[in-house]
């Protein structure tokens, strides 16, 4: 079966045996202004964090996913560490999220010295599961003095940090609903998420705040960067200040009134992203597109099921997706394995999810619910080439 998958995957991509190594996801420039815009920069003179290209990134973020103020930052690490932080997340305190998310989630709230509380994953959305957040809430949580409180450790919890896995929304507004009862703010990490919707809510709009990423991977890509996304004007303006050092605006006085961080983006790195934003609904297209042609490539082969939005979610296709179905879950690895080292010796780089965080040496004794779910889809996913360039024939000629 792992020979006729990849025959499916090398017919999508065009592969030959002359081909360069095929990606996991690219950067997508194409035909954008981003020589322009970063030239501009150059020739300005203003490619560090201040410029008429952030600004201009920032109003675009908003018009591409209705929120009311973005703050660019210089990673989507430094952007979730910094809502966390506008939300009075301390030292010792508990933040919920899943187990099967990038590291970042996790090491964003340690940043602070706050601790990950594992919470099991929806099968469908491989996003944070609402009913094992309300399940694992009414099993360890209290409320005393109007805080949430784990009664086991003893430690405050601060808020959820749901994941849009892959790009694919999780059941938001549902998680949302059940942090609502407990008195527990969301921000979303969207990181994967830009273009992605649920019920015609741009993902990261459902929470407190948002969190965008703009890694070299990323359907947008900034080289390095991320942004938090809200529309709550103090949080925003809270944001901006801390992420630039805390100063206070003077033409020429230092003074800084609380201690803050030099997180935010250079003006050359927004000037890339906004050339690419101008694109982004067309790129989404192309995305679409690509997820269809890899549908119809595996019409026939059996016991592979792709990862798809739910009813009211529309992804992005950020890291098309796939799983293998086989009821025996150690088969169902192994045949995973088996993909990943014979596309990796063909230069088709596959990947798997990630390790779960629970099994990380780091996060292996933290808190956490049941997480059945987690491990079993960890064992079974497998992300396809999802760059956009995929669709040009000649891409990888």
């Amino acid at each position: 079966m792992n020979l006729e998958l990849l025959d499916a995957i090398e017919e999508v991509c065009c592969y030959s045996s002359a081909s360069c190594p095929i990606a996991l996801h690219e950067p997508d420039f194409g035909e954008t202004n981003a020589l322009a815009y970063v030239k501009d920069c150059i020739d300005h003179g203003w490619v560090s964090s201040a410029g008429q290209w952030v600004t201009r990134f920032e109003e675009e973020l908003c018009n591409q996913t209705g929120a009311s103020h973005a703050i660019a930052v210089c990673n989507g690490t430094v952007a979730l560490r910094l809502a966390l932080h506008l939300l009075d997340v301390k030292a010792n305190d508990e933040v919920i999220m899943p187990s099967l998310t990038f590291v970042a989630t996790a090491n964003a709230a340690s940043h602070l010295g706050a601790i990950p509380h594992f919470v099991d994953i929806d099968q469908d959305t491989l996003g944070l599961s609402p009913l094992a957040l309300e399940r694992q809430l009414q099993n360890i949580a209290i409320r005393k003095d109007n805080q949430t409180i784990n009664r086991i450790t003893g430690r405050r919890i601060t808020c959820v940090v749901p994941v849009h896995v892959f790009g694919n929304p999780a059941l938001i507004e549902d998680i949302c609903a059940v942090a609502n009862e407990w008195n527990l703010p969301v921000v979303e990490d969207a990181a994967e998420a830009l273009g992605s919707w649920y019920k015609n809510i741009h993902c990261g709009m459902y929470g407190k705040m948002g969190v965008l990423s703009f890694n070299g991977n990323k359907l947008i890509t900034t080289g390095g960067g991320g942004a938090v996304i809200t529309n709550d004007s103090d949080i925003a303006r809270q944001a901006k200040h801390i992420s630039t050092t805390a100063k206070v605006p003077h033409s020429w006085e230092f003074f800084h009134d609380q201690i803050g961080w030099n997180d935010r983006m250079p003006n050359i790195n927004a000037a890339l992203g906004v050339a690419q934003l101008e694109n982004l609904k067309e790129l989404i297209k192309v995305k679409y597109n690509l997820a269809n042609k890899y549908r119809k490539s595996f019409s026939n082969i059996k016991n592979i099921q792709f990862i798809e939005s739910t009813r009211h979610g529309k992804s992005n296709n950020w890291l098309i997706s796939v799983r293998f179905t086989d009821t025996n879950r150690e088969e169902a690895c192994r045949q995973k394995v088996n993909l990943l080292e014979v596309s990796h010796q063909k230069g088709i780089l596959l990947r798997p999810a990630w390790q779960p965080l629970h099994k990380l040496p780091m996060y292996k004794n933290v808190p956490k619910g049941e997480l059945f779910v987690t491990e079993d889809q960890s064992d079974r996913l497998i992300c396809l080439p999802s760059s956009p360039q995929i669709l040009r024939k000649d891409s990888y000629e």
